[in-house]
């Protein structure tokens, strides 16, 4: 299983995560034409490298123009879900979003979609968020998990005045994670954004597992205290030993669902955390035609599978397993075909690319823009990925 490993021990910002991105590997251009596709006004990334305590790392500055648009949770909302983004950067940016406006909502005693986010809602936090959620995507990771957070204590300024540290917004967010954290350096480690970012990333949190590691980024932030190197690191590598949990087949049949919930039920299966899911007719006794729904998912998974299951199925019980799975190294790229962005999901072996496959949901509305049908859309992405790749 490839895993990826965020090293907080220093805290934890969006240009320390875009940094520690681009030093892993990820190609700065990704996480740009992700926030490009906002539609906001023009924000510039540039990468550079820089010292913290004598180690290198990749400082990302984020420039961006002034704005005085009013950017509440339901505008930053409706502006992520109305952008060309696939569905997994999406997701992962919407997670992290509504995360910080659940905090401040609850910091501030005020409705969630009318929170303004005043400095994690500005453009450069944005272009974090979103740029961090596609390098995410890009690298590849099956598993993310995360130490200890070093979030500081103290005080610092805000657009309401001072503001003890930890914020209450970093507090709030990393409580609802279940994160683990840490005062130990006397300012300002973790901001908002930092641990939004890792809240809707992280599966766990601990040390760092047992692994082959494969990269090492490193992003630095902006100030260089004397307490210790301002670096976040994201250790990539292939999970090895105990600490890497075996896959979980979970089986039940079931003779007694109106087929046309099917779909639906499949659906929450995957929604709930599942890998895949899929369903194989069967015989039961006394010649009753049944199904057997089969889902993949990882151990951490389970208990969220078995509930989706005894909710959207009619299933009174279920076994499971586990079992040995190989996957190839995947990466997340694009092709363009007349003008419309369509994803495409690189398998590959050893460092060679292997298999290309076109993002269906991309394929489908680029034909519903194009006029054409869905099947020479995804040959048309097909054709060039291949090029490509």
């Amino acid at each position: 299983m490839r895993v990826a490993w965020l090293d907080c021990s220093a805290g934890a910002s969006g240009d320390m995560f875009l940094g520690a991105l681009v030093g892993a590997g990820v190609d700065l251009a990704v996480m740009r034409e992700a926030v490009d596709a906002l539609g906001v006004e023009r924000i510039r990334l540039t990468s550079r490298m820089v010292k913290r305590h004598g180690l290198e790392g990749v400082k990302v500055d984020v420039e961006v123009p002034d704005a005085a648009v009013d950017r509440r949770w339901r505008a930053i909302r409706g502006m992520i879900e109305g952008a060309e983004l696939s569905e997994g950067v999406k997701a992962r940016a919407l997670d992290a979003f509504g995360r910080l406006a659940a905090a401040e909502s609850a910091s501030h005693g005020i409705d969630v979609d009318d929170v303004h986010f005043h400095e994690v809602g500005a453009l450069d936090s944005i272009a974090d968020i979103v740029g961090s959620a596609a390098g995410l995507e890009a690298l590849g990771a099956e598993r993310v998990t995360a130490s200890t957070v070093t979030v500081g204590d103290g005080t610092t300024r805000g657009s309401h005045g001072s503001i003890p540290l930890p914020a209450p917004a970093v507090l709030r967010v990393l409580a609802d994670a279940e994160a683990p954290s840490v005062g130990a350096v006397p300012y300002e480690a973790c901001t908002p954004t930092g641990a939004a970012i890792i809240a809707a990333s992280a599966d766990a949190f601990g040390s760092m597992p047992e692994m082959v590691v494969k990269r090492i980024g490193v992003g630095a932030g902006g100030r260089d205290p004397s307490e210790r190197a301002n670096l976040l690191r994201i250790v990539v590598g292939r999970e090895v030993g105990a600490m890497a949990p075996r896959p979980v087949v979970i089986e039940t049949n079931v003779d007694d669902l109106d087929p046309r919930l099917w779909p639906s039920a499949l659906a929450a299966l995957l929604e709930a955390g599942a890998s895949d899911a899929w369903l194989t007719p069967i015989l039961m006794k006394k010649g009753r035609p049944a199904h057997t729904v089969h889902v993949l998912c990882r151990a951490e998974a389970v208990r969220a599978v078995r509930s989706a299951l005894v909710r959207h199925t009619t299933t009174i019980g279920m076994r499971s397993y586990e079992i040995d799975k190989y996957a190839l190294e995947r990466r997340y790229t694009s092709v363009e075909v007349d003008g419309r962005e369509i994803g495409v999901k690189l398998a590959l072996e050893d460092g060679e690319v292997v298999n290309a496959s076109v993002e269906y949901e991309d394929a489908v509305a680029a034909a519903a823009a194009l006029g054409r049908p869905v099947k020479v859309v995804i040959a048309q992405a097909s054709a060039l990925a291949a090029e490509r790749y």
